[in-house]
């Protein structure tokens, strides 16, 4: 655990810009938090998979938790799916958060990246070929929530590109949507956090999970207005975007 009354803000504030710029894509799209900062902590810092993933979930614990009151009040979410989504998230992470401590799950990201690259194609698509998407309730969840617990855990994120993207193929509407997917991410967080700390202690955590969690809680309730306000068919079109460009790049990355 970092010390914290040595931090500065010379050594925050690079953090800080990220966690608020990734919270503000994550509470807008529903995705891309962990995506980012992973990606920041892992190839920039140098930091191993397993404490770039705890340290992320551990700042994701204030960014969902803020994020989902923020959705809430916003009226961006829809219950009845939350609850489905919700436990079989959750167990999926510990799986996922335990796998990560004690064995190589990288192996697979690659492959779990082209096939998100995929869906991020088929969204660009929708968005442009049906200008009014027609929404229908997605049949498919629970077993969804438990593979993105997994994901998200084991990658160092993953919950929001493979759960959000999955919903809206199936014909979510966007707003409920994603509202609903980053409401639900902070109990998957929790439930994350506290397998890492029985498994790996403290230390796993960085000094930069600090920045990351102030820029992250700042960020959050503009992300929920954009969510709340934004067209269906723009929102459809950004998720696409987003999730093709970092699926690409994390298998280049994984690749190299």
């Amino acid at each position: 655990m970092p010390d914290l009354a040595i931090l500065n803000f010379a050594d925050l504030w690079p953090y800080l810009l990220v966690g608020f710029a990734a919270q503000m894509v994550d509470g807008a799209l529903g995705m891309a938090f962990g995506v980012i900062s992973s990606t920041l902590l892992v190839s920039v810092l140098g930091v191993p998979p397993a404490q770039a993933s705890a340290g992320v979930h551990l700042a994701e614990v204030f960014t969902t938790g803020a994020s989902g009151l923020s959705h809430a009040w916003h009226r961006n979410i829809d219950w009845g799916l939350f609850t489905k989504l919700v436990l079989p998230g959750v167990a999926g992470g510990i799986l996922g958060a335990y796998v990560l401590a004690n064995i190589d799950a990288g192996v697979a990201r690659p492959l779990v990246m082209a096939y998100l690259a995929g869906i991020g194609l088929v969204l660009l698509y929708r968005a442009w070929r049906f200008p009014t998407p027609r929404f229908e309730d997605p049949r498919i969840v629970a077993p969804l929530g438990a593979a993105g617990g997994f994901l998200d855990a084991a990658g160092g994120g993953g919950w929001g590109p493979v759960v959000t993207s999955n919903l809206l193929i199936q014909g979510g509407e966007p707003r409920k949507t994603i509202g609903t997917v980053s409401a639900s991410e902070f109990f998957l967080t929790v439930s994350i956090s506290v397998t890492f700390i029985l498994t790996m202690g403290f230390e796993a955590f960085t000094t930069a999970t600090i920045g990351l969690l102030i820029g992250g809680v700042l960020a959050a309730p503009f992300g929920a207005i954009l969510a709340k306000n934004v067209r269906p068919r723009v929102l459809l079109f950004m998720v696409g975007t987003v999730l093709t460009i970092t699926s690409i790049y994390s298998i280049y990355k994984a690749l190299s």
